[in-house]
């Protein structure tokens, strides 16, 4: 994650979420479970008809070990007066003991994710190629992952190490006497072909076996990878339509007998709440999930009997109908591994497939004891609130050791303290800081032509304090330290956008959902305007005071805009810098910022604070 050669991780790449169609669909229901099948081992005892597997589900943990930092360490939960609340989550070793505890009672029980598992990951991950996520993984026994498509950021050899084994190619072993051992768990790879062979670079497939029972998992990566990550990652890759090859395998799963199958996907969709406890069936207009797994889904064969999601880092359960019209399951539990999603899968014995009705409801009516909905599924906050799993903590403790002279490593000096989060001031010294490294890394015509940069204020978690934390010396940025500045390791986006929609951009700082609370931008030098506090909503931003470079903002031009990830989806109420074309994805917000950071100070010219006269505030 550094600038260094060591540890260049520039080759990550940002997740891509579009919008797409709005779906409609039940509740999938099945008729309740007989009894949880006896496997048939059991001398007298009859198997019963059908047997409850339970599915248990995550995506997009990106090496999130430790619990995540901040607003990305919470999800968003409904009250019972339908107010939301933020609530802390996620962390392995709250997720494996919640997975552990979910697993108690089950004796048909799989646990599967849809990709992105390692990439853009914290300093703890990142620093040693993800070998620390993927041990935790096979701690937490994870029975098969879809890639996504992060897996390639560092190319299909990196991947194949990560699936197989073996200390890395460059950096060796990081533990004397341990050699890396690889995944337990499959790597799905369906829709990624090398180009030579026309073959899949891992398993397309798996199947999944107990006592009698048979489930196959048909893993694939979004379509678009190639247009999210570096060349060099996909270098000698095809990737296929996700339909076409689910599909394909599907079929070939049938005529081996396999007929109960799930896809695991690494494209998601974007739900109408936020909230992870919302119903996503919900009749009302505008309710439901729209992008573009609802036409994914709505083209995947009825051979396949639910879909594990990711990518889009949203919670939902969602039923999308089939081409044969019947509803399917299609779920997805947020990211960092603040959710798990547990899904009944109702197993026939006879038939050897998943029970799938278009019925929904909770058994019949005025029965004393209702019968189940199956598939029943939902989302389940991994709360920090439990118990933490040990194996996990001794792990982070283990990693965290090696990781220290890596964290305390010199990244630039400051002649004094260059507040960010400690500043209340609407333009922060640090915001200007890191815009300017964002502007300078992505100004190149070959990595992006921007001619201004914007940060979110929410993304500055901490200040870069003058006096030394540890025995580096007053005045020394470590790496750990700017790492804590930017945890988030967010991937830079620049994007076309109009003068008209940058001015409205900067009025929705002060206006809509801001307008109580101004999310005030962070801006790159050359952009100045004057922000009239004493006004009220968007006529706060005086619209003829916005130049850059000296000249007036022309709202029928274009301008090349780098802003990360999270503003360039639209986030913090910034719905005009979501609508950005041409989109070109650059290196990671903290390997742009650790490389002013080399490039503008030294020893002997330390980095002074920047002076906050960019924008004008009137009060």
């Amino acid at each position: 994650m550094s600038a260094t050669p060591q540890k260049n991780r520039a080759s990550r790449r940002v997740l891509a979420a579009a919008a797409g169609l709005a779906t409609v669909g039940a509740l999938v229901a099945a008729m309740p479970a007989g009894a949880h099948g006896h496997g048939g081992g059991h001398g007298h005892h009859t198997p019963a008809r059908t047997v409850d597997v339970q599915l248990l589900s995550f995506n997009d943990l990106h090496g999130n070990l430790e619990p995540p930092a901040g607003s990305a360490g919470t999800v968003t939960e409904t009250q019972a007066d339908g107010t939301t609340k933020a609530i802390p989550a996620g962390g392995v070793e709250y997720l494996a003991s919640s997975l552990r505890t979910a697993r108690k009672g089950h004796p048909y029980s799989i646990t599967a994710a849809g990709g992105d598992m390692v990439g853009a990951s914290p300093l703890l991950s990142g620093l040693f190629h993800d070998e620390p996520t993927i041990e935790a993984l096979n701690k937490i026994d994870l029975d098969v992952t879809s890639v996504g498509n992060h897996e390639f950021d560092e190319g299909a050899t990196e991947l194949a190490r990560l699936q197989n084994g073996g200390c890395h190619p460059v950096e060796g072993c990081y533990e004397k006497g341990k050699k890396f051992p690889g995944a337990d768990f499959p790597y799905l790879a369906a829709n990624v072909t090398d180009e030579k062979t026309g073959k899949p670079i891992l398993k397309p497939y798996t199947v999944w076996k107990k006592n009698g029972v048979k489930i196959g998992f048909i893993g694939v990566t979004l379509e678009g990878t190639p247009n999210i990550v570096t060349a060099n990652g996909v270098k000698g890759l095809k990737f296929h339509d996700e339909v076409e090859t689910i599909n394909k395998y599907a079929k070939e799963l049938d005529r081996q007998g396999v007929k109960s199958i799930v896809a695991l996907i690494h494209e998601g969709g974007l739900p109408a709440s936020s909230s992870y406890t919302y119903d996503c069936d919900s009749p009302g207009a505008g309710d439901g999930i729209s992008g573009p797994i609802t036409d994914i889904a709505k083209g995947i064969t009825p051979k396949v009997d639910a879909l594990v999601t990711g990518h889009t880092h949203q919670a939902y359960v969602c039923t999308i109908p089939d081409p044969a019209g019947n509803p399917r399951l299609v779920t997805s539990a947020a990211s960092f591994g603040r959710l798990y999603t547990d899904t009944t899968l109702t197993y026939d014995r006879r038939t050897g497939d998943i029970v799938r009705t278009a019925v929904k409801g909770s058994g019949k009516q005025g029965a004393k004891h209702p019968a189940p909905s199956n598939p029943v599924s939902a989302n389940h906050l991994v709360s920090r609130d439990q118990a933490p799993a040990k194996d996990m903590t001794d792990l982070i403790a283990r990693w965290n050791t090696l990781a220290a002279p890596i964290s305390n490593r010199p990244q630039g000096y400051i002649s004094a303290d260059i507040n960010g989060r400690g500043s209340t001031a609407l333009e922060k010294p640090l915001g200007d800081l890191i815009a300017d490294a964002q502007l300078e890394g992505l100004a190149p015509a070959d990595k992006g032509g921007a001619v201004v940069a914007f940060m979110n204020p929410g993304g500055i978690r901490a200040d870069l304090v003058y006096k030394a934390s540890g025995s580096e010396g007053d005045g020394v940025v470590t790496y750990g330290e700017a790492f804590t500045v930017q945890p988030f390791t967010n991937m830079m986006n620049v994007v076309n956008l109009t003068g008209a929609q940058l001015v409205s951009a900067l009025q929705q700082q002060v206006s809509g959902s801001n307008e109580a609370s101004p999310k005030i931008l962070q801006i790159s030098k050359g952009l100045t305007y004057t922000l009239d506090m004493t006004k009220s909503g968007a006529d706060r931003v005086v619209t003829d005071t916005i130049s850059l470079n000296g000249e007036p903002i022309d709202p029928a031009k274009t301008y090349r805009v780098a802003m990360n990830e999270f503003l360039a989806g639209g986030g913090d109420g910034f719905a005009a810098l979501g609508q950005g074309t041409d989109k070109l994805v650059g290196a990671s917000d903290l390997d742009l910022f650790n490389a002013y950071l080399a490039a503008h100070s030294t020893a002997s010219s330390p980095l002074a604070p920047p002076a906050t006269d960019r924008i004008t505030v009137v009060r």
